[in-house]
């Protein structure tokens, strides 16, 4: 996929480490140009570094340290990523944090609440920013960074769980409201990664996030986890020409078999990779109408 991306233009938000830089790695190397934020100008700084000798012709890293969860900062980010790249027709909302581990009655409500407003509420406000700018172009991408956190519970990370469900009905809500724009929304979940967020697993210890999720973090620490890689690679999919029209779903970066969807598009037109209420007759119980 060296030239899948030719000429597009991106915003990737949380992209000075971890999957964000991945992602903005992947994007220059398929041939787009990247306007890339994160919250700390050192560390963004040194990202861009990195990423500028991966540039070939007419290609750019543009940077801009920014709070996504700051209003006033979004709407500058969206302003400067916009006036550098006129044609930016991709968003990736990567910016996010775990948060407090413990259970909800213990840990600090400010760090609960900072982590609503990092994960949910800084993915709809650079949405948000970036919306009338992006229906604009011929077809417009957002890809969102979702997680098991949106699929199975988490007990002492619950913030964390409830943003990442609350992130991939705003995706499959933002996708109908976008859909006669030609601008897909997604959402990713990119595996069981070996990142900053891993080791504050295993720092927290076994009891504030479970005996059980904390070793399975001990047990991916030494295997080396999914590879950072396959996320990008799913993100570089989504915001190819290949992807065109397939949107309102979470993908699985290693489960799902994403390069194939496009033969099945009319099945994809039903609830297939989305989040639904199970009722007792989709499990074979006969009660509960």
């Amino acid at each position: 996929m060296s030239d899948a991306l030719a000429g597009r233009q991106a915003l990737i938000t949380g992209a000075s480490q971890g999957l964000g830089l991945a992602i903005a790695r992947a994007f220059l190397t398929s041939g787009a140009s990247v306007f890339i934020c994160g919250r700390d100008p050192a560390t963004l700084e040194r990202a861009q570094a990195e990423l500028a000798p991966l540039c070939g012709a007419g290609q750019e890293v543009a940077a801009q340290a920014a709070d996504v969860a700051d209003p006033g900062e979004v709407d500058s980010l969206a302003t400067a990523a916009t006036e550098q790249f006129p044609e930016l027709s991709i968003l990736v909302n990567n910016a996010g944090v775990y948060g407090p581990k413990g259970s909800i009655w213990d840990v600090d409500w400010r760090e609960w609440v900072q982590a609503i407003e990092i994960n949910l509420f800084g993915s709809v406000l650079v949405a948000r920013a970036l919306v009338p700018h992006l229906r604009r172009v011929p077809q417009g991408k957002i890809i969102q960074l979702s997680g098991g956190g949106a699929t199975s519970p988490l007990p002492g990370l619950s913030a964390y769980a409830a943003s990442k469900s609350a992130i991939v009905r705003f995706v499959e809500t933002l996708a109908l409201e976008l859909r006669k724009d030609h601008v897909d929304v997604n959402a990713i979940a990119p595996g069981a990664l070996n990142t900053r967020l891993l080791d504050e697993v295993i720092a927290a210890g076994p009891d504030k996030v479970g005996r059980a999720f904390h070793e399975r973090a001990l047990e991916q620490h030494s295997s080396g986890g999914t590879p950072l890689e396959r996320g990008a690679e799913l993100a570089v999919w989504l915001a190819s020409s290949d992807s065109d029209g397939i949107t309102g779903k979470l993908l699985s970066a290693v489960w799902d078999p994403w390069r194939e969807l496009p033969s099945h598009r009319t099945d994809l037109e039903s609830d297939v990779y989305t989040l639904r209420r199970i009722v007792p007759a989709d499990r074979g119980l006969g009660w509960g109408g």
